[in-house]
């Protein structure tokens, strides 16, 4: 939640507590639960107020930013990472040598 911690949602509380005292601290609660509430029933109207005025539309553009938020988050050092552990589709895998001592399915131990 909004990126805190339960030990700074706990000093949080703890200094609400202090600065409006235990009468107001519910009241001040549920005011924040309430308004927080209607801030979200807000977005999800409006993203639904989008969504049929645009239509389909609006799907082939979320796609496009969604690829270019990930582009977003890539850095050089991750870029570089990905390009040489990972290997590419094109490279066919590198086949198992074979095991010591045999070769080409003769055990060369044994005789």
């Amino acid at each position: 939640m909004l990126g805190l911690s339960p030990e700074h949602l706990l000093v949080l509380l703890v200094a609400a507590l202090f600065i409006l005292g235990p009468e107001r601290l519910p009241g001040a609660i549920a005011t924040v639960r309430k308004t927080a509430q209607r801030a979200k029933d807000a977005l999800a109207n409006a993203h639904e107020q989008i969504s049929n005025e645009i239509g389909p539309e609006f799907e082939q553009l979320r796609k496009p930013l969604g690829e270019l938020n990930q582009l977003r988050t890539l850095d050089p050092r991750t870029a570089l990472t990905r390009f040489v552990l990972e290997p590419s589709a094109a490279e066919p895998p590198t086949p198992a040598p074979p095991p010591a001592g045999r070769v080409s399915g003769v055990d060369m131990e044994a005789t």
